[in-house]
């Protein structure tokens, strides 16, 4: 029998989260007609979330993903490629190992997102948006992590370019 990796357990709780607050979220779209995201209210219960429970997430959070872009950034500086986000936009010979080496980077924390996201919708809100959870989760990762990353390559390879060889006789 083969066990199943811890990282794909957390996103399979939180894709069946998703998966049981979807119907109502329908639901209510259905019947409201409002479909919440970016709009007035989505922006101002955005505001309303760094003032609630949970908002430290919304430093801790940035925080480990611009050090997992940090490291990130360094290992595609010693491995000569470009910056993160350049080389997914211009070099498509690495643009598949790039986005395998972002999931695995950072998998487990875009699902803690989302899935904390949902809990702080519901203990300032009383009610949770999925949509919302899949859009703010992921931007305040991505966002932090893929600057990150594309910055720390650039500089990694500044200061080595400037750090004098050893000579070697």
């Amino acid at each position: 029998m083969t066990s199943v990796p811890r990282g794909w357990i957390l996103g399979g709780v939180v894709f069946a989260v998703l998966i049981a607050l979807t119907p109502r979220a329908i639901l209510r779209i259905v019947q409201t007609g409002d479909l919440y995201l970016l709009t007035d209210q989505f922006f101002h219960d955005i505001m309303a979330r760094l003032s609630g429970p949970g908002r430290l997430r919304f430093i801790i959070q940035p925080t480990v993903a611009i050090i997992l872009g940090a490291r990130g950034g360094m290992q595609d500086a010693s491995a000569g490629l470009p910056p993160f986000l350049w080389a997914l936009v211009f070099h498509k010979e690495h643009r598949r190992e790039l986005v395998r080496s972002t999931l695995r980077s950072i998998r487990n924390l875009v699902a803690i997102a989302i899935l904390l996201d949902m809990v702080s919708q519901y203990l300032i809100f009383k009610e949770v948006r999925p949509g919302a959870a899949l859009v703010v989760g992921p931007v305040l990762i991505g966002t932090p992590y893929a600057l990150s990353r594309a910055l720390t390559n650039r500089l990694w390879r500044w200061k080595t370019r400037r750090q004098p060889t050893a000579h070697v006789e």
